[in-house]
């Protein structure tokens, strides 16, 4: 493989990466691609420990890039699994207001959803969403028909493939960690290799793979564990698919939610909490470059000073089984202790300013030969390839592609 040749590298083998080389590929199949993932298989990080929801476009503010990509991205991901039988169900989903103040916000959630394109939407008294998900109590509930569920892995994979099956000369390349690059010289644990421009699509690392070539940025990422329950055999059946709460506007997060997989099991979650690294799973996994870099900038310690409160609540619901359950039960009051049990985790890479704010929108930057995918948050899964048909512009632009 040493010094093989490729137009384009590709660096990070999750949804972005791939979704960015599949509409590469399409536009121009001449084009040479590589894409390198530094683990075994693809999809290991963000992309394969999400909840594995078909984002709507509800939430997100209209004409923002996250809202116009993610109501795109969601009719053509959804087109793509149709023509490439990967499962998955729009099967709807119920966002539930426990109280006076949320259904205030429920109300506006409705009008921010149809601004962005999305109708159907419907206030539903609790005798209507009952119907839907007998189990679940509250004041009211909006229905959103175009939400659903899909395997984020598979879908993936079946990009590589595509890629592949394109341009026979094009590589999807696993367990190859990029060490250094130099363009054309990209220096990997699996030798060298010249590619004349690369696209950075690092999730958790976007920020230190745009600093080492050279940018200078304003942000940095930290990352923000997720831990799930799933329902045991004799609970499943309190949930028959999607079920939010109305998130709070003042965190990025869209609080503690069920969700059906398509592999039939229900999981509960997540939480969010400070990780420690980067890529820690575990609740005690530590890093200490990952720990100093992210305690040492400005806008890390901002964050935690506004939200201190938020954050230790966040805590202890991490480490108590029946805090997460008491959360859990303000939508389900028939769930029991013992019908949850300990699930999976995901990181989420959230891009921060030095003012402590989050970046809530995509961020894509050049840097000389190259392009920095730098923030990418949900619902980038579900907006994968508008994504990567934004990035094939830019290449299209800056690489001077023809």
């Amino acid at each position: 493989m040493q010094n093989k040749e490729f137009d384009i590298a590709i660096v990070g083998g999750g949804i972005v990466g791939l979704a960015t080389a599949f509409q590469l590929q399409s536009a121009f199949p001449e084009l040479d691609l590589v894409v390198f993932e530094k683990e075994k298989e693809l999809a290991f990080h963000q992309t394969g420990r999400n909840s594995g929801v078909i984002h709507s476009g509800l939430y997100y503010k209209p004409g923002s890039f996250r809202a116009d990509n993610c109501v795109k991205g969601r009719r053509k991901l959804v087109r793509f699994a149709k023509e490439n039988n990967i499962d998955f169900d729009i099967c709807g989903k119920i966002v539930v207001a426990v109280n006076t103040a949320e259904v205030t916000r429920l109300k506006e959630l409705k009008i921010n959803g149809e601004s962005n394109g999305l109708d159907g939407l419907k206030l539903l008294n609790a005798n209507e969403f009952k119907k839907i998900e007998p189990n679940i109590d509250g004041m009211k509930a909006l229905w959103v028909p175009q939400a659903g569920i899909i395997d984020y892995k598979g879908v993936t994979n079946r990009l590589a493939e595509k890629v592949k099956s394109i341009n026979k000369n094009s590589d999807v390349i696993t367990n190859c960690n990029v060490h250094d690059f130099n363009n054309p010289d990209i220096h990997t644990s699996k030798g060298v290799f010249n590619a004349k421009h690369i696209i950075f699509c690092g999730g958790l690392f976007s920020d230190r793979l745009a600093i080492k070539d050279q940018l200078n940025l304003d942000m940095q990422i930290v990352g923000f564990r997720g831990d799930y329950y799933k329902l045991n055999e004799k609970a499943k059946g309190k949930i028959n698919n999607l079920v939010y709460p109305v998130p709070n506007p003042e965190f990025p997060f869209l609080g503690v939610h069920f969700t059906r997989l398509t592999n039939g099991d229900i999981e509960c979650g997540p939480n969010a909490v400070f990780t420690f690294k980067r890529e820690g799973y575990n609740k005690i996994d530590f890093n200490f470059r990952d720990t100093f870099q992210a305690l040492s900038f400005n806008g890390t310690r901002r964050l935690f000073i506004n939200h201190w409160k938020f954050g230790l609540n966040e805590y202890k619901r991490a480490f108590s089984k029946s805090l997460f359950l008491k959360e859990l039960q303000k939508m389900l009051p028939s769930l029991q202790k013992n019908e949850i049990i300990k699930g999976r985790s995901g990181v989420r890479a959230m891009a921060l300013g030095i003012d402590g704010e989050v970046i809530d929108d995509f961020k894509i930057v050049k840097s000389k030969n190259n392009l920095h995918v730098l923030n990418a948050p949900s619902p980038a899964a579900t907006a994968c390839l508008a994504i990567g048909e934004q990035i094939k512009d830019y290449a299209i632009e800056n690489f001077k592609l023809q």
